[in-house]
């Protein structure tokens, strides 16, 4: 681990019978994480986005917000659900972000996750899946959006082109075009399998907060395995670029008498757990919590964090600016160094040689 950011799932609404922030204070609040990080030294601010809940949902917008308050923090997503986008609007949009905020862009996109809806992304008119999860559809769009992505034509000029000097029948790619945005993309991967893919494809690796298998073997050391193959398959693809790779933990370091009573171990909190998802036996990593030489003595025996370039550390979004940043300095100031960390002033992340 060379890096850590947060990764906020962007809750809002209430409880029952408790009050909570809107969709307002939410997105204000990730806006204001973001600066506050930034000036933490913290490598990055993810969110993730899903569709139907109360949830982020729509990234760019706040991506753009968090970018133009902030100078070295790599923004990003963990992840796109691939299933509800346009895949050539995404390519335009990806594209301006990523010039928006100097090369700071880090878009993870999947699958995407189980969702409230059944079938959500018909609602927003995208049909022909015959895959009940929509894989099919999801993987088909991604194919078109990466093409976009690396400036290949996805149009032809017309004969009489309107505001355009292309020769009739030129291609014409997606504008504006980032000519680094390829290296800016991310999978988030679910399996040991689908981890390979990315590597075959080129992309970096984004790991995601939950497995979709349950081997017996610890989350880390599944996690550690996914990664291994994935280096493996980028390296005999033929690539020779030095691709990302990203883990996310629940980390809450101990330091005061507040956070003792806030984030105190509950019984069940500090072993990984197995359930049901999509149909599939799946394993969810376990939260960390304690002491900081405590957390560095089990993050350090962790050995897809170690594996991991970026450590994505999952926050109560809900909880606000105030807590948030102080669980973010707590880490980086009592734990991270132990473990490799570089701030953010130290220039962008690199991934490792494979």
């Amino acid at each position: 681990m060379r890096a850590f950011g947060f990764l906020s799932f962007g809750h809002y609404g209430s409880a029952v019978g408790a009050p909570g922030v809107d969709a307002r204070q939410m997105l204000h609040d990730a806006v204001d994480i973001s600066a506050g990080a930034d000036e933490l030294g913290v490598n990055g601010a993810y969110f993730r986005v899903h569709h139907f809940a109360r949830q982020s949902a729509s990234p760019m917008p706040l991506l753009a917000a968090a970018a133009a308050r902030t100078e070295r923090i790599e923004v990003g997503t963990g992840v796109i659900d691939m299933r509800y986008e346009n895949p050539l609007y995404l390519a335009e949009e990806a594209a301006a972000l990523d010039l928006l905020a100097d090369g700071r862009l880090a878009l993870g996109v999947s699958r995407g996750s189980p969702e409230p809806a059944e079938r959500g992304w018909e609602s927003f008119g995208y049909h022909g899946s015959t895959d009940p999860r929509g894989a099919d559809v999801a993987r088909e769009k991604f194919d078109l959006f990466l093409r976009a992505v690396r400036g290949e034509p996805m149009a032809r000029a017309a004969e009489n082109g309107y505001m355009s000097s292309a020769a009739p029948g030129a291609g014409l790619r997606i504008e504006p075009h980032s000519p680094d945005l390829a290296d800016h993309i991310w999978w988030g991967a679910g399996s040991r399998e689908s981890a390979e893919n990315v590597g075959r494809m080129g992309l970096n690796l984004m790991s995601s907060t939950l497995l979709t298998e349950a081997t017996g073997e610890s989350f880390g050391d599944l996690q550690t395995e996914q990664i291994e193959r994935f280096r493996a398959a980028y390296r005999e693809a033929g690539h020779t670029g030095r691709p990302r790779v990203s883990v996310s933990r629940s980390v809450f370091p101990i330091v005061d008498e507040q956070d003792r009573m806030l984030f105190g171990m509950r019984p069940g909190e500090g072993a990984d757990q197995i359930g049901i998802i999509d149909g599939m036996r799946s394993t969810f990593g376990r939260t960390f919590t304690g002491e900081p030489d405590q957390l560095i003595e089990q993050l350090r025996a962790d050995a897809a964090v170690q594996s991991a370039d970026t450590l994505m550390l999952t926050i109560p979004s809900q909880a606000g600016v105030d807590l948030n940043l102080h669980i973010l300095e707590s880490f980086a100031q009592h734990v991270a160094p132990a473990l490799g960390w570089r701030p953010n002033t130290g220039g962008p992340v690199e991934g490792d040689a494979v």
